[in-house]
């Protein structure tokens, strides 16, 4: 038996961040991070874009918002100072249609709200001067976005983790949660069992599962969906120069397909946004018997799908035909040919769904008596990580 005071179940990049907020800010405290894998950043931080997000899209005092723009700063600072591979290459959003200007215009709005350094809008010359093979009629510049590499970077923090105190478990699956008379909480898990005061859950794909073993009601559950990319081949990479975006359907949480150069060199494109069968499922053939039945038998997901089939439908057809997708790629950067892709990886987004339909766009962080829940933590979790994991750490010695 291990005995702690915080217990984060959880190694992607938001329960190390916390955790390694915890032990910055009070060494004393015995913080122990708990990750069912064998590595840590395994799923939706390992296989994410690597975008070092500006704050650009979310509405004015969100949670998103009000930690995007501050955590990119201090994401920088942090991949200076331990010398990780990041480079702050800017963006494009570009708007191809009259009917998109009013969605960009309020992009930029809300942009300068948020604090997004130097965003400006530009025209077709300065589109082209950015990106000389892409195409609109009008743009954002967003020079502050930036790409790093996620994984390196939660690696580094579980490493500092250590180095202060704590513990990093990874291989270690939490099957119950159990409270006892003395306040703590015990772990039951596929390693030794582990008591603790305080339990931090930080478990992504399922956070809402996670939150129901420790006796909660969360208000709202999990529904993956899988967002697939194909990749740049080698002799096209010089295309794309940094990052170049659609204007988004403001009615979705999602960004439209895009191109994002990765801090390898290479160019990634998409990703498309289908729901998943599996909530770590990264091809179209994964399954999971739970996690369909979980979906399909949930009111929310049957309100969501009856008001938006048609969009969702678009979705899966793109995800099975290049050539779908290829015309979706083509109105950003009219020279693309289904011959200048390759296949690329996958993410599953965790995207919590209220029982009413609506997609909780905002962070959701829920203080019950003796855990705090992050139950909804999709983009720009990763930017702002610091920043949520500060969140999380006040909360916990507010406790």
């Amino acid at each position: 038996m291990h005995r702690f005071d915080v217990a984060i179940i959880g190694g992607g990049i938001v329960g190390l961040a916390t955790g390694l907020q915890l032990v910055q800010r009070r060494p004393e405290t015995k913080v122990c991070v708990l990750e069912k894998e064998a590595e840590v950043a395994a799923h939706q931080t390992g296989n994410n874009s690597g975008v070092i997000h500006s704050g650009l899209y979310y509405k004015p005092a969100s949670a998103k918002a009000r930690t995007c723009v501050e955590g990119a700063r201090r994401m920088v600072e942090f991949c200076k100072a331990h010398g990780i591979a990041h480079e702050i290459c800017g963006k494009i959003v570009v708007a191809t249609c009259d009917a998109e200007l009013p969605a960009l215009a309020e992009l930029l709005r809300r942009g300068q709200a948020n604090g997004v350094p130097g965003i400006t809008d530009i025209g077709p010359e300065r589109i082209h001067e950015i990106e000389p093979h892409a195409s609109g009629i009008k743009g954002l510049w967003v020079p502050a976005t930036g790409i790093v590499d996620y994984v390196a970077v939660s690696r580094k923090y579980a490493e500092l983790i250590a180095k202060a105190g704590g513990t990093v478990l990874t291989g270690t699956r939490v099957t119950a949660i159990r409270p006892t008379t003395d306040g703590e909480q015990v772990l039951s898990t596929t390693g030794d069992e582990v008591r603790a005061k305080l339990v931090i859950n930080c478990g992504g794909l399922h956070s809402d599962r996670i939150a129901r073993l420790g006796g909660a009601k969360p208000d709202a559950r999990i529904v993956p969906f899988r967002g697939e990319y194909y990749k740049l081949m080698p002799a096209q990479k010089h295309l794309v120069k940094g990052l170049i975006y659609p204007v988004p359907d403001p009615r979705f949480p999602f960004l439209g397909v895009h191109f994002t150069r990765m801090i390898d060199g290479g160019v990634e494109c998409g990703p498309n946004a289908v729901l998943a069968l599996k909530r770590e499922g990264y091809t179209r053939l994964s399954f999971s018997l739970r996690d369909s039945f979980e979906t399909l038998t949930y009111p929310g997901f049957w309100k969501l799908a009856l008001r938006f089939w048609r969009t969702g439908m678009a979705e899966m057809y793109r995800s099975f035909s290049k050539a779908a997708f290829v015309r979706a790629l083509q109105k950003l950067l009219p020279e693309i040919r289904a011959e200048h892709l390759e296949e690329g990886g996958a993410g599953v987004r965790a995207q919590a769904l209220a029982p009413d339909g609506a997609l909780v766009d905002d962070f959701r962080i829920v203080r019950t008596e003796h855990a705090i829940h992050v139950l909804n933590a999709p983009s720009p979790a990763a930017t702002a990580s610091l920043c949520i994991g500060e969140e999380i750490a006040r909360m916990a010695q507010q406790g």
